[in-house]
Order: C-alpha cells, then sequence, then structure tokens
C-alpha cells in the first residue's frame, strides 16, 4: 500500500560487454534505463536506426504472416481462449530460434507469397465477377458483342436512359431524322439504370442513324469480344472456377505451414526484444572503449542487480538514493487485496512526487459505492461467481485483466451485501413467482429498509456516505499535511473545513427543511446549537483569514481567502453528486420489477411459463449488463472528481523497465 523506493542507478563498462550487460538488464527486467542524456565530450550515441528498422520489418511480416495463418487456417480454440495468457516458453526456446531464425524467416516470406496468390486470385475473381454482371442484362442478345456491321448494314449495340421504350426510341429517332427508313431496333433488356438495345442500319443512311440514337444519349457498350454474351459469361465463369481452385490450392499450402505457428509466435518476439533492444542501445552514452547507462531501478532489487552484474562484469556500479531535483517513475505496491483497484488509480494518473499511494483507500471506495449502485443480491452474485471462476480458471491471463476482474468479484461481494440490506433478488422475483405461479405471495424483507419503497431515507443515506466520502477525502489531505509537518496547512485547509461544514450540517438538521426531506426530526439544546455557531464561524473565520496566507499582500491575501470560502458551493455540488447512489440503485430495481411483471402478464401456464423464462433471462442479461456499465462509470466519476478533488492530484511518470516485452509467449527461466 505503497509508492516503491526507487533508486538512481549508473553504470560504466567496457564497450565489448554492451550487448552481455543489456541483455541481462533486460531479462531482468528491474531497471528503467534513460535514453534522453545529451552527447557531452568524447561520450557520442550510436545510431541504431537501420538494424532497428529491419528488425521492425522482421516483426511486420512475421505478424503478418500469423495473421494469414490465422484467417486462412485458424487454430481449434476455446470461446474463451484469450483469457488464457501467453504461452510460457524457457530461454533455450528463444537461443533456438535465434539459431535457427533464418530459415523459420524464409517460412514467413513463403507464406506471404502465397497470400499474394490468394489476394491475386481474389482480385481476378471480382474482376470477373464484375465483368459478368456487366453482360447479364446482355444474356439474350445471339450475336458478337464486337459485331459493328454485315455485308450491307451497320450495327449500333450499347444503351440509352431507362426512360426508353422501344416505342419510343422509334418515335425519337423519327422526330429527330424523319427521312430514315431503312433501320431497325430491338430491346435486349430494360432496367433501372439503363435500356439495353442492338440497332440495325443500311450503310448508306449509317452517319444519320448515328447522329441520331447519340441525340437520345445513346452509348456503345463497353465490353469488347468476338463471343456473344452467354459465351463471354460462361467463359468468366470457367475462369472464375480455375482461379477458385488455385486459391484452394493456394490454402492447401498453407496448411503446410500450420506446425510452424509456434515458432513464428516466438520468432516475433525475438525480434521485438531485439528491436527494443537496440532502440535502447541507440540512446546510451558511449566512447571508443566504453559506455554509460543511467536510470532507476526499486530499491528492493539493489542487492539483486549488484550481485548479478558484478559477478559476471567487470564494471562501475553506483546506486545511490534518487537526488531532490530529480522526478523518479512510480511503481505501485500493494496486496492482492489493493492491488485490484490500481487500474481505477492509473487511468486518472499515478502520483505525483510529494504524494502517496491512495489506491488502498479508493479501493474500498470504490467497492462499497459499487455496491451501493447495483444493490441487487442475485446480481452481485452473479458478477461474483463469474470473476471467481475465471480468475481460478485461467491463472494465466493478463496482470491487468486480472486485477480488473478481480476488483468486479470484490465489488460483487459488495452488492451482494447491499442486495440483502436492500431486498433485491433480482427485484421482486421472489413476490411475482410465488403469487404468479404459486398462487401464494411470499416477500423477502430487507434486512434494512426497501430503497423503492422509502427513497427520500435511500437519499439521505445516500448524502450521508457521500459526506463520508468527502471527509475521508479531507482527512487523507489532513494526513498529508501531517507527514510532511505543515501543521499550519493542516489547520487552514483542513480543520477548518472540517468545522465550517460540520457546524453548517448541525445548523441544518434541527430545521423543518431537513425534517420535510429526512421525516426525522432533531432538537439540540442551546448549548449544542452555539456549539455549531462557533464551529461554522470559527471555520469561516480561519478560511477567510488564511487560506491566502501564500501572498504577502494582505487585500489580495483576504480576497483570495474570500474567494476560497466561496468554494462552500462547491462541496454542495459534490454532496449532490451522490444521489446517483439512489438513482443507480433505483433504476436497478425499477427496471428488474418491469422485466417480472412483463414475464408474467401470461399468466400461470405452461405458455406463460416459457415466455417468463424467455423474458426474465434476455430482459435481467439485458439490465445487469447495463446497470453494471453505469455503476462502474459512475463510481469511476465520484472518485475521479469528488474524491480525489479533496487531497490528489496525480500527474506521476509510470515505471516503464527495460523488459523483454512479448506479444505471443512469457520467457521463464529454468526452474
Amino acid at each position: 500500500m505503497a509508492i516503491v523506493s526507487m533508486k538512481k542507478l549508473q553504470i560504466c563498462a567496457m564497450k565489448k560487454n554492451r550487448k552481455a550487460v543489456l541483455e541481462m538488464l533486460q531479462s531482468m527486467g528491474v531497471v528503467e534505463i534513460e535514453t534522453e542524456s545529451p552527447e557531452e565530450g568524447v561520450f557520442k550515441k550510436m545510431n541504431t536506426t537501420t538494424p532497428r528498422t529491419q528488425l521492425d520489418k522482421h516483426v511486420q511480416n512475421t505478424d503478418n504472416a500469423l495473421e494469414i495463418l490465422n484467417t486462412y487456417v485458424p487454430e481449434k480454440k476455446g470461446f474463451l481462449s484469450s483469457l488464457e495468457g501467453k504461452r510460457e516458453i524457457t530461454k533455450d526456446e528463444i537461443d533456438r530460434i535465434n539459431k535457427i531464425h533464418h530459415q523459420v524467416n524464409r517460412k514467413v516470406y513463403k507464406i506471404l507469397d502465397i497470400e499474394k496468390e490468394i489476394n491475386a486470385c481474389d482480385a481476378d475473381i471480382a474482376k470477373f465477377e464484375a465483368s459478368i454482371e456487366e453482360l447479364v442484362p446482355w444474356l439474350n442478345m445471339d450475336i458478337p458483342i464486337n459485331t459493328v456491321e454485315t455485308k450491307k448494314t451497320k450495327v449500333f449495340i450499347g444503351s440509352v436512359g431507362p426512360e426508353y421504350t422501344e416505342e419510343s426510341i422509334y418515335e425519337a429517332l423519327e422526330t429527330k431524322v424523319p427521312d430514315l427508313s431503312g433501320y431497325t431496333v430491338q430491346v435486349i433488356s430494360r432496367d433501372k439504370d439503363a435500356t439495353c438495345i442492338v440497332c440495325f442500319c443500311i450503310n448508306e443512311e449509317a452517319e444519320d442513324f448515328s447522329d441520331a440514337l447519340r441525340s437520345i444519349g445513346y452509348t456503345r457498350i463497353s465490353s469488347f469480344s468476338h463471343r456473344t454474351p452467354a459465351d463471354r459469361i460462361q467463359k468468366f465463369r470457367n475462369e472464375i472456377a480455375e482461379r477458385e481452385e488455385k486459391k484452394k490450392e493456394a490454402i492447401s499450402k498453407l496448411e503446410e505451414f500450420n506446425e510452424e505457428r509456434k515458432n513464428l509466435e516466438i520468432l516475433s518476439d525475438y525480434y521485438t526484444i531485439r528491436s527494443d533492444k537496440y532502440k535502447v542501445l541507440g540512446g546510451l552514452l558511449q566512447s571508443e572503449s566504453t559506455f554509460l547507462i543511467t536510470g532507476y531501478i526499486p530499491a528492493r532489487d539493489e542487492e539483486r542487480i549488484t550481485k548479478a552484474l558484478n559477478e559476471k562484469f567487470d564494471l562501475l556500479l553506483e546506486i545511490t538514493d534518487v537526488p531532490e531535483d530529480e522526478t523518479p517513475p512510480i511503481g505501485l505496491s500493494n496486496n492482492k487485496f489493493f492491488s485490484a483497484g490500481e487500474g481505477v488509480l492509473t487511468s486518472f494518473g499515478l502520483p505525483g512526487k510529494k504524494e502517496f499511494d491512495p489506491t488502498a483507500a479508493m479501493t474500498i471506495c470504490y467497492i462499497i459505492l459499487f455496491g451501493l449502485m447495483l444493490s441487487d443480491a442475485a446480481y452481485g452474485f452473479i458478477v461474483f461467481l463469474a470473476c471467481f471462476i475465471v480468475l481460478n480458471k485461467y491463472k494465466k491471463m493478463g496482470e491487468g485483466l486480472k486485477k480488473t476482474l478481480s476488483l468486479f468479484m470484490y465489488c460483487g461481494l459488495s452488492t451482494l451485501f447491499w442486495g440483502v440490506l436492500f431486498g433485491g433478488y433480482f427485484g421482486d422475483l421472489v413476490t411475482v413467482v410465488s403469487r404468479v405461479f404459486f398462487h401464494k405471495e411470499v416477500t423477502i424483507k430487507p434486512l434494512w429498509f426497501a430503497p423503492l419503497d422509502d427513497p427520500m431515507k435511500m437519499l439521505i443515506v445516500s448524502l450521508c456516505i457521500g459526506l463520508l466520502h468527502l471527509f475521508f477525502g479531507l482527512a487523507l489531505k489532513g494526513y498529508m499535511c501531517i507527514r510532511d509537518k505543515d501543521f499550519v496547512g493542516l489547520i487552514s485547509d483542513v480543520v477548518s473545513w472540517f468545522m465550517l461544514i460540520i457546524g453548517l450540517v448541525m445548523m441544518l438538521m434541527p430545521t423543518t427543511l431537513f425534517e420535510s426531506i429526512s421525516s426525522m426530526s432533531f432538537s439540540f439544546s442551546p448549548m449544542v446549537k452555539n456549539i455549531s455557531y462557533g464551529l461554522a464561524i470559527g471555520g469561516a473565520v480561519i478560511i477567510f483569514l488564511m487560506s491566502g496566507r501564500s501572498n504577502k499582500n494582505p487585500v489580495v491575501r483576504l480576497a483570495l481567502g474570500l474567494y476560497d470560502l466561496y468554494n462552500i458551493t462547491g462541496w454542495l455540488s459534490d454532496l449532490l453528486s451522490y444521489s446517483r447512489l439512489l438513482a443507480l440503485g433505483l433504476a436497478t430495481g425499477v427496471i428488474a420489477q418491469v422485466i417480472n411483471q412483463m414475464g408474467s402478464m401470461m399468466g400461470d401456464s405452461v405458455f406463460g411459463v416459457i415466455v417468463f423464462i424467455l423474458v426474465f433471462i434476455i430482459g435481467h442479461t439485458f439490465n445487469m449488463a447495463i446497470n453494471l456499465l453505469g455503476a462502474y462509470v459512475h463510481t469511476c466519476r465520484l472518485q475521479y472528481v469528488e474524491f480525489f478533488g479533496k487531497f490528489y492530484e496525480g500527474g506521476g511518470r509510470e515505471f516503464t523497465p527495460f523488459m523483454e516485452k512479448t506479444k505471443y509467449v512469457e520467457i521463464k527461466e529454468k526452474n
């Protein structure tokens, strides 16, 4: 439940050992290496652009080859196979691929060449199909497509607008050139796009006839062949069949590489590891015989890395505390329970240099608020059980996904807890089923109260929980002040707000307004009333006088204090935001009840049971999914805006050690 303590590492070693040193650091995966240091004196940087570009190209080609295999000869995997995580291999497997990577790479290029054959076949098939589509309107024409004349006539094969019929074409031609007589027009087909025609005209009138046709929008057919349209279409279909057969042969060749899939996965990660190494190498300062490495390591790994490097290499190694003027990267260290909330925290931002890790506090609040928003015992149990089964079945899943599912598992338990308190089990399922199908109403009473029956009480509970959440955030700010021995800040920025808010709440509680909202009445003694006035006034005075204490100008200082005092409206806004606890909780329950009522509308019959089961499954699945999403989003919002707004800014840089980053396999040391 803390930020990992970082140390500054500096290494000066012989240049001949740089590859081996980098490989050791990469395999250990605990050093973040700085690569932005400027060149100085004899220490220059090496240009590694060319080898990195080549390696990145190899990675891309290998990934493309794997994608081709997955497309045409996919592995048989289960529905949840993506949760299984990366396949584990040993260093020996990487060494084996290192020795044969040229051979495996040749197979990559063979796969890429086969894909080119497949793509060429697909392109030809698409071209032939387009040509067939163009010729389909001409299918009834029984003369060759390239016919332009006979011994005594000219032949015109083409199309005009779709509005023309055979009769209207004759009428249009007679209108344009009345003297024409030696011609004939035949409509081959007609659709919404064009009217296809074949015209014959005696040679003597061909020129005038051509002009008349053009005047009504005639366009000659674009195809050109000595075959008839039917013969041409058949030829294209034969070509398509030939290409499809050729494509099948190419795909069958790919099946021969199916056994190479695992080697290709290792090869891709092998090239990725090498590319990352060259990227770091290009950022190191080097002289003719030495090279320098600077970076950060977790303090807990100091002894291990010192021992490993000194045992194998002759070098100068210095590990010191991080200088005050440097901002080290941030790593988080939490136990299994609290680490589940790290994903929510990192989505907002890692702690800044002078901040602490709020993961533990935030995770507890997140789980409580999430359960309060969903608040149905059955939904909570389903979420818990599903996450529990997946986590225990797929133990090698990615760390990020594992943390997310763990968080939802705990949120499921919280939902179950609140659901029991509020009496929600798929809404009012027990009541509806017992009344409709068993004709004897049975109701499971809530251990506390039912929000749908008493929404105002639920609103008060929501606001009280919200106030406690905000006070918790303010208390954490107070902890930071005590840690930093800033006692003036503790009084001015924390205690003063506690006094003001508590005083105002105490002043509100005996009023008729509060009684009308909460249906609860309070009667305080004069002494308690005076205490509430004193707290509110005292807190306001401290804020007014001390909030602008950093400014030496007394007028500006008081103006800043007055402005900060205006932030009481921000507290009111933040507090009202917790009414979403009421809104989402009621939404879950109301929708669930509507689903139950809809399902039971067919009554107590076989058909009614079938309808109820279908409506129950579909409706509650939808309700649970949409409200899970709503609870996730709105709980994050309460953490990021209201809770973090009281004490946390973030802005830290994540610790990114130089390590073997892989996509397909997990490299493990031999036992």
